[in-house]
């Protein structure tokens, strides 16, 4: 199949006629930028072919927002060396003609011929889907689903099939197949499709297991039967032995023994604890006498720490009294520096004021000058103000008004230019000496009038002409004329101006003026900012400010004499400085006296304290009382000191004999007697009662005939057992039997898909050498087993590699079909888009061989990705304008 002209209208953004004629057998480059249409394009051959004409629902093909268009499809190919001709219209007036070498078809009858002709289904209803597409569906490509292969070799699988031959179809349907499928069906009755086994095989299996649970149950009872007489002889022996011992009687004698021994040890822990206690009191009433005693002696010691102080308190009082002298001549001495620099600050002080004031004097006399000068120009400009704010105040036009005007003067004169262009023009020529009368207006010689209004033209000695121009708007224009000559004229007096010029200029003069009273009014604010009144009051308030400076300098003393003046000639600042430096020098001498005598009567006062400290202190040693308490406190230690070293031997010695009684074994060899003899006791009556319960049961159990039972499951299990092996063997040789016939249908099924795998070889070589891409028997690709590599199935590959896979599997079908004479027209909407250079290099070399075969129409984005490729590229863009100009 080759295509050799497309023609599409009013078909989505193709409102107008695209015509793309000229298509090579080989490789066609149809390029352009993102929406310029080459889905479109695309979209186009599909519904050609595969969307029924009578369809409703294909609204989508319309350009948006016509939903009168009808969308339309030409086609002129070739196939079987015949020329086909297809005319598709969808939505309004739907039609589909088709043409093969002259023969028509139409309708529903065209479709099934196309339908035939390139192996495809047509839908029943609706739009078409990937189910019907068939072959096509297979070699035309989408725009992203070049990676997608199931699907398509899926809905072509039949078509492909009819192109392997006859042979593939008698293996389908030869009476192996069903052989196969008769051994399929019984292992089915005895195996499921994961090798499980179901039916009777199944249940052989359960019963099996059922069986033998119960039998190895009843093999458990039987051992426990057997051990349980066992343990009754055994049960017999101990409960004889034990009450003829009786053990827990022993135990208990032993018990008491030790009971009776902690009872000693606990009588002798409490007069322990009686000596402690004694003890403790002992040591504590040794500890008071002992505070006592050294209560007495920290008297004495403190009587000579007193006595010391004292001597040191008298030593320093002497030494400041020595050093007040000294501190009294510093302190009047800085007194007197006092007051000679505060007499110096207080004229320096009087000094600096007269030159303040006297600046101060100089400053307003120049500031008086200053507003006196302001005054008479602020005065001047005040003037100026009102003279040019009358003038302005005699202007009446501003610009909006002006505007007006002048939109009325061009009104006037457009309609004058309309009037004068429509007009009635006269035109005459008379001879010397003849007269014409237009409205008693006499005319001789030669000119041109133009006629706006009815008008009478007398001709002597023939009578007159009443010319009446032409034109429904003359007569119309000339009111408006004379309305808009009305306004404007109006207009002109409320301005009282004669002209629109005398406008301008007056206009021109109140801007003039404006921008003198805004200057002027800056210099009167820069000169009087508040306003003329407050500079007068200014002005009077400097003259009033220097009367009082006068007085204010009258007032105060002139230095006299040569000392004087240099006493008064020193900087305030420095005099200032001198005043504060001789206060501080006073300060620190009045505060370092004050200090000396704040010492001094502190330390009279520490004196007079510790002298009397001293005397009470020795007052209280020397009294005979304290003397014979500390006798007595003496005696009362020797005593102490003799009963606590008794009490410490004695609990020395009581402790010893406890520890070595060991108080915490005799408990646990309380608890153990006890809990022995409880033990003992306490089985002895449960091996009573285990006994009677141990005969009852046995008895019980002995009546059953477990026995015989047992021989009766077991032979009933054997049983099972050969049915089970039967059914397993069956099994095995319907699952060998059902493998070997479907390895011998794989290996035709191979055989027949030699051709496929042949082209599929062909074209994965020049990709990767050595390389080889599996067939199932579905026709459908497998593995990619790559020399040196693990095998990777076609789903496991990465996005590139699968869309390369997929043009590649798609380009073999395509040889397929042409040696089958089958159409083979391929579709590319921007393939490849996901492999890298090298790769895309490898593909482009076999995207040109499989050209040297089939007619392929390559549409993309991309234009200076297949400039190599030996064919020229068309620019979508350059054919739309061409159909345009055309």
């Amino acid at each position: 199949m080759k295509l050799e002209q497309l023609r599409i209208s009013q078909f989505r953004q193709f409102r107008e006629p695209l015509v793309i004629d000229g298509f090579g057998p080989g490789l066609n480059l149809i390029c352009g930028p993102n929406e310029s249409g080459k889905s479109t394009l695309v979209r186009a051959i599909r519904a050609a072919f595969f969307e029924r004409h009578s369809s409703g629902t294909l609204t989508d093909l319309r350009p948006w927002g016509d939903s009168g268009a009808a969308p339309e499809v030409e086609l002129r190919f070739s196939h079987a060396d015949r020329q086909w001709q297809l005319s598709k219209r969808f939505l309004q007036r739907k039609r589909c003609d088709l043409t093969i070498d002259g023969q028509r078809f139409n309708g529903d009858e065209a479709e099934e011929q196309l339908a035939a002709m390139l192996g495809f289904n047509v839908a029943s209803r609706g739009a078409s889907k990937a189910e019907h597409w068939g072959i096509p569906g297979l070699l035309w490509i989408e725009q992203g689903m070049g990676q997608e292969l199931d699907e398509a070799v899926s809905h072509a699988g039949d078509h492909l099939k009819s192109v392997l031959g006859a042979s593939l179809g008698e293996v389908t349907s030869s009476g192996g197949d069903e052989v196969i499928r008769q051994v399929r069906v019984q292992l089915d009755e005895l195996l499921t499709g994961t090798g499980k086994p179901r039916g009777d095989y199944k249940l052989s299996g359960e019963r099996i297991a059922v069986l033998d649970e119960e039998l190895q149950a009843l093999d458990q009872r039987i051992g426990a039967y057997r051990q349980q007489v066992d343990r009754l002889g055994e049960l017999r022996q101990q409960q004889a032995r034990d009450e003829a011992d009786k053990p827990w009687e022993a135990l208990r004698v032993q018990q008491q023994e030790a009971e009776r021994k902690y009872a000693e040890v606990q009588r002798q822990t409490e007069e322990q604890q009686r000596d402690l206690q004694a003890l403790e009191q002992v040591r504590g009433h040794r500890q008071i006498v002992l505070e006592q005693l050294r209560s007495h002696e920290e008297q004495a010691k403190d009587l000579q720490q007193r006595q010391g102080r004292c001597q040191q308190l008298q030593q320093q009082l002497e030494q400041l009294a020595g050093q007040q002298a000294e501190l009294v001549a510093a302190q009047d001495a800085a007194l007197a520096a006092y007051q000679q620099a505060q007499q110096q600050e207080r004229q320096a002080r009087q000094w600096a004021r007269r030159e303040t004031l006297e600046r101060e004097r100089q400053r307003l006399l120049k500031q008086q000058q200053q507003l006196q000068l302001s005054l008479e120009q602020a005065r001047l400009l005040q003037n100026e103000l009102v003279t040019q704010q009358q003038v302005l105040a005699a202007v009446r036009i501003n610009d909006q008004q002006l505007a007006q005007l002048e939109q009325l003067h061009n009104q006037l004169r457009e309609l004058d230019i309309r009037q004068q262009s429509i007009a009635t023009r006269l035109r005459y020529e008379l001879l010397p000496g003849q007269q014409l009368s237009l409205d008693q207006q006499q005319l001789s010689g030669s000119d041109e009038l133009l006629l706006l209004q009815e008008t009478q033209l007398d001709i002597a000695g023939i009578g007159k002409l009443i010319i009446t121009p032409g034109g429904q708007d003359l007569a119309t224009l000339a009111r408006k004329t004379e309305h808009a000559r009305d306004q404007l004229q109006v207009l002109l007096e409320q301005l009282r101006v004669s002209s629109l010029d005398e406008a301008r200029e007056q206009l021109q003069l109140a801007k003039a003026q404006n921008a003198a009273i805004h200057a002027n009014r800056k210099l009167l604010a820069s000169h009087a900012p508040a306003g003329i009144e407050a500079l007068e009051q200014d002005a009077a308030g400097v003259v009033a400010r220097l009367a009082e400076l006068e007085q204010e300098l009258g007032a105060l003393e002139m230095p006299v004499g040569e000392a004087t003046v240099a006493t008064a000639a020193v900087a305030t600042g420095l005099a200032e400085q001198i005043l504060q430096q001789a206060a501080a020098q006073l300060q620190q001498r009045e505060a370092a006296t004050g200090k000396h005598n704040e010492q001094l009567i502190g330390l009279r006062q520490n004196l007079a304290s510790a002298e009397e400290e001293c005397c009470l202190l020795q007052t209280r040693l020397d009294d005979p009382q304290r003397m014979q308490q500390q006798r007595k406190l003496n005696d009362n230690l020797l005593t102490l000191r003799a009963e606590e070293a008794r009490l410490e031997q004695q609990s020395n010695e009581r402790a010893a004999r406890i520890a070595s009684a060991r108080p915490d074994i005799l408990q646990q060899d309380i608890q153990r007697y006890r809990s022995s003899a409880a033990q003992l006791e306490q089985g002895f009556n449960q091996r009573r009662e285990e006994l009677l319960a141990l005969q009852g049961r046995l008895q019980g159990e002995g009546a059953d005939g477990l026995e015989e039972h047992r021989a009766s499951l077991a032979a009933e299990l054997e049983s099972e057992h050969r049915r089970y092996h039967q059914l397993d063997r069956r099994a095995r040789a319907l699952a060998l039997l059902h493998d070997l016939l479907s390895e011998k249908r794989q290996q035709l099924t191979r055989r027949l898909q030699a051709p496929l795998q042949k082209h599929l070889d062909h074209y994965l070589q020049l990709l990767f050498p050595q390389a080889t891409l599996e067939v199932d028997e579905n026709l459908m690709p497998g593995r990619l087993l790559r020399h040196g590599q693990d095998a990777s199935e076609f789903a496991a590959l990465s996005f590139g590699a699968r869309e390369q896979m997929g043009l590649i599997s798609r380009l073999a079908y395509a040889d397929l079909l042409r040696e089958a004479g089958r159409p083979t027209l391929i579709i590319l909407d921007d393939a490849l888009v996901h492999s890298d250079q090298p790769r895309l290099g490898q593909m482009k070399r076999i995207l040109f061989d499989a050209a040297q075969r089939h007619q392929v129409l390559l549409f993309s984005c991309h234009p200076d990705k297949w400039r190599d490729m030996g064919v020229p590229v068309r620019e979508l863009e350059g054919l739309k304008t061409a159909a345009i100009e055309g």
